[in-house]
């Protein structure tokens, strides 16, 4: 693949950084986060330059959590539910605003659900028989989980039979040592969980995490 060339502190780059900082294809997954530091690590998230955040529904009080996040930063970040199982949690996001809905697994019933509430639908998928049903019902992007085991091989196989446009997510296995070689496969982006936020954690290590995340990423895009 022929790498484009940059020119560090000239016009170009810093349009091309600003496109990044943008456009960026990361999903915060804040498993296990509580309502009470929920507006914190959103804001430093955001801050650092992740504004897609989903908490998974198996976490403590999950919708309270989002509900809070929406009412800081609804207009600065997409924030949703991971871990959506069903299309009664659809509609429960839906009631409090929630904008993206991110499955383990390729149920139909809950992209359609999602997509006539008028959010994006990011469904789990690791075959090419997953791969088009999600993307016929209407899904935003595609989670490849567990990525580890598909592996770079393996999204490459799948890119070369799906169409040009699909957005593709590394999910599972994948951290920021790793983004280089997925963008070399042609990974759009990454759900990032615990090398960002594990329970526990305090703002400012979820702060030195996001950057770290951030940067990889900035890098592995800027040498594509």
């Amino acid at each position: 693949m022929q790498k484009k060339q940059y020119f560090q502190g000239s016009a170009v780059q810093r349009n091309y950084n600003m496109e990044i900082e943008n456009n960026r294809a990361l999903i915060a997954i804040l498993r296990g986060i509580e309502p009470h530091e929920a507006k914190d690590i959103a804001e430093v998230l955001i801050d650092c330059g992740i504004n897609r955040i989903e908490v998974p529904l198996n976490s403590p009080d999950p919708f309270n959590s989002i509900e809070r996040m929406i009412t800081s930063f609804g207009n600065e970040a997409q924030i949703g539910a991971g871990t959506v199982l069903t299309t009664k949690d659809v509609n429960l996001l839906a009631k409090i605003g929630g904008s993206m809905v991110v499955s383990p697994n390729c149920n139909i019933e809950v992209i359609r659900a999602t997509k006539k509430a008028g959010m994006s639908s990011y469904p789990g998928v690791l075959t090419p028989t997953e791969c088009f049903a999600a993307l016929e019902s209407g899904a935003d992007g595609l989670k490849l989980f567990p990525a580890f085991v598909l592996g770079t091989s393996g999204l490459s196989a799948l890119k070369s039979v799906l169409p040009d446009t699909t957005e593709t997510y590394a999910v599972g296995g994948v951290d920021a040592n790793d983004f280089s070689l997925w963008f070399d496969a042609g990974i759009t982006g990454f759900g990032v969980g615990s090398s960002l936020y594990k329970p526990g954690h305090t703002v400012d290590e979820v702060r030195s995490n996001a950057v770290s995340v951030v940067a990889a990423y900035d890098l592995g895009k800027q040498t594509l």
